[in-house]
């Protein structure tokens, strides 16, 4: 040896290099999820529409304001579901960016 030091190179960090082309996951799936519940919602309120068949013992304008009120009541349970999963997906990208975050 001439007593110089090899000379070697450190590995670059893995949470600190970035692909050129950043993968925007949860974006697509937070897109998914808002489709989902945008069919869901078009889905049973306008199944709802039109008609009462089955009225049983009901009169037709007593069956049909008694649908209209399921329908708004379901309605805003699927619209209420799609608040909590948005503040649920929101929460957890917020401590998802954070724990990456140096």
């Amino acid at each position: 040896m001439t007593g110089s030091q090899p000379h070697w190179e450190p590995r670059p960090d893995p949470a600190t290099t970035r692909s050129p082309r950043r993968r925007r996951v949860f974006l697509w799936v937070f897109l998914a999820v808002q489709l989902l519940f945008l069919i869901w919602l078009i889905g049973g309120v306008s199944s709802g529409a039109g008609t009462p068949a089955d009225c049983g013992t009901l009169d037709r304008e007593t069956c049909n304001e008694a649908e209209n009120a399921g329908t708004a009541i379901g309605a805003g349970v699927v619209i209420l579901l799609w608040a909590a999963v948005d503040v649920i997906l929101g929460v957890s990208y917020a401590v998802y960016r954070l724990a990456r975050r140096r």
